[in-house]
């Protein structure tokens, strides 16, 4: 799994949190704690996805165009880190019988492993998060 997924993660929840208030890219870094080109990146992502839209000007800013009941973290999971839950292999050594073949052999265990952390993220909400969010601050 890549960061994408938590940046994004955390940037729908921030969303959420207040829908009445747009939220700059340099605002989200700020919460995330990570640069805001990187935070654009993930954004921008989001964004083709329709998960949200931005408002230019000076009062401008990011806004969820989704009920964040309605985005699930499998979703955000495929739009940003699907594939990624396969480590890259080193190159082993071809005339090993191990390092010949451990690669293609770990490949459907990996696949598999993916499928279902996708099913378990499946029943997971943005809505779901903020509510563990505001649970964990009481």
């Amino acid at each position: 799994m890549n960061s994408d997924f938590v940046v994004a993660v955390h940037s729908l929840v921030l969303l959420a949190y207040t829908p009445e208030r747009l939220r700059t890219s340099d605002n989200i870094a700020n919460s995330v704690s990570i640069h805001p080109v990187r935070i654009r990146k993930v954004l921008s992502t989001l964004r083709k996805g329709g998960y949200i839209q931005s408002k230019e000007g000076a009062k401008g800013g990011f806004y969820l165009t989704r009920d964040p009941a309605s985005i699930t973290l499998a979703e955000l999971y495929t739009l940003t880190s699907e594939g990624t839950l396969k480590p890259k292999w080193p190159d082993a050594n071809p005339s090993c019988p191990i390092g010949a073949h451990i690669e293609r052999a770990m490949d459907d265990i990996f696949a598999t492993g993916e499928k279902q952390l996708e099913a378990h993220f499946q029943h997971y909400t943005i809505a779901d998060v903020l509510q563990r969010v505001h649970n964990e601050s009481l």
